[in-house]
């Protein structure tokens, strides 16, 4: 959300932003805002003044009856009365408009950064840096789903029998790769220095409306019913709410916090051929990294999470491009988000395994997440989160990059502690 007093004073920026985003629908709403907020800051300077002079006449009556003067206290009276009623008012008028303008500036997108390419969809996302050889093997590369299945690695029939679709039951040698990695992911995330966590899986609708848009809750969320509860879409959510409505001692910053959680995820929309198997479904688990730090520092933090994403796929032998999301594929509270995507042999392109994202103030101004400096001013922390990895999406980079023609999987060196110490699983 942005700062009120810099669209006051910047409405023509904000509008910029607003078309740099193709969201001119939304043009109307800096006017607008700036209209109702003016006539808040009127009606609060009017209760003030009446506030004020409430104090005054207040004294003023003391006075009188010492002095005897009943009929002018009496009269004073009277007065205060009148203005109570109308300070009432004002003040009932007040936090009306003050509503209103939340909820305008919080459908505002935030002030993107000057390095955003400007774009109106993902199509339009630029690539930025490609990690390892994209190699396609001599021999055909099945769908992931066969691959698993080949091993006794997956279930989706009973799974939709039992869930609907959208699920799956992973089995054997595969369910075991996918442990792995997450297991693999904690200590790889613990040795750079980040403290582990496992979060709530549920959150309060205040800390929803803090970390995201009202649209993307609407598409991700699922709402417990009868209770004010929402299932989290992803770890990062959770975590961002730990430090809600709290004061932190600039000296303690940086938080850096990585954390393992299952997701849950209506997927509205979900179409298409990759939607099938275990890449688009509705149930997962990730390694999660965020980051609370100074404004200063978050650039810097930027450019580290997702440099660990790259390294952490590399380590796996899984080939990886980064790619810079455009304008128009930006959410609306993020500043600036790179996406991680690994190289598919069998469809011989790359496909988005995680995503990093700087937030800047945004979710800290909702959530009231404020940083007390060394000269003893207050400030809004900045937030950052980033995808470590999300299996089983992960397991179809991982299958199709390490697949033999005789249908084992290799596993990788850094991987073996933690599958028993074997080198390769084969269908029994």
């Amino acid at each position: 959300m942005i700062d009120i007093k810099f669209l006051r004073e910047n409405p023509e920026i904000v509008k910029q932003n607003i078309k740099n985003k193709f969201q001119d629908k939304k043009l109307p709403m800096v006017d607008e805002v700036i209209e109702l907020d003016k006539q808040a800051r009127a009606a609060k300077g009017e209760a003030d003044a009446l506030r004020a002079n409430r104090n005054k006449i207040s004294k003023e009556i003391g006075g009188c009856y010492k002095r005897g003067e009943k009929e002018k206290a009496e009269q004073l009276k009277a007065q205060l009365a009148a203005e109570g009623a109308r300070l009432e008012e004002l003040e009932q008028q007040e936090n009306e408009l003050n509503a209103k303008v939340t909820e305008i500036m919080m459908v505002i997108p935030n002030i993107i950064d000057p390095s955003v390419p400007i774009g109106k969809d993902d199509s339009e996302n630029v690539e930025i840096e490609r990690f390892g050889e994209p190699v396609v093997p001599d021999f055909e590369v099945p769908y992931h789903t066969e691959i698993m299945e080949k091993l006794n690695g997956i279930d989706l029939d009973a799974a939709r029998k039992v869930a609907g679709n959208g699920f799956y039951y992973l089995m054997g040698d595969i369910a075991r790769l996918h442990s792995a990695v997450i297991s693999y992911a904690r200590d790889f995330m613990i040795n750079k220095g980040f403290t582990y966590c496992i979060p709530p899986y549920m959150i309060r609708s205040n800390v929803v409306s803090g970390v995201m848009s009202f649209a993307e809750m609407d598409a991700m969320m699922y709402k417990i019913e009868g209770e004010d509860l929402f299932l989290i879409g992803t770890s990062e959510h959770s975590m961002i709410g730990k430090f809600i409505d709290t004061i932190l001692q600039e000296e303690d910053l940086p938080y850096t916090l990585t954390s393992y959680s299952p997701c849950f995820r209506k997927e509205k929309g979900a179409h298409g051929i990759e939607e099938r198997g275990v890449y688009r479904i509705h149930q997962f688990e990730k390694q999660e990294m965020i980051v609370v730090c100074k404004p200063e520092d978050s650039k810097m933090w930027f450019d580290k999470l997702w440099q660990n994403t790259v390294e952490f796929f590399r380590t796996l032998d899984i080939p990886v491009r980064t790619l810079e999301c455009c304008s128009g594929d930006l959410a609306d509270l993020k500043v600036k988000s790179i996406d991680v995507e690994a190289w598919s042999p069998r469809q011989k392109k790359y496909f988005e395994v995680g995503s990093c994202s700087n937030l800047s103030d945004a979710q800290a101004r909702r959530l009231k997440i404020r940083v007390n400096g060394k000269d003893g001013k207050k400030y809004f922390a900045h937030t950052l989160n980033n995808t470590c990895v999300a299996p089983p999406r992960m397991l179809i980079a991982f299958l199709e990059n390490n697949l033999n023609a005789d249908g084992s999987v290799n596993i990788p060196e850094a991987l073996r502690p933690y599958m028993g110490g074997i080198e390769k699983i084969e269908a029994k």
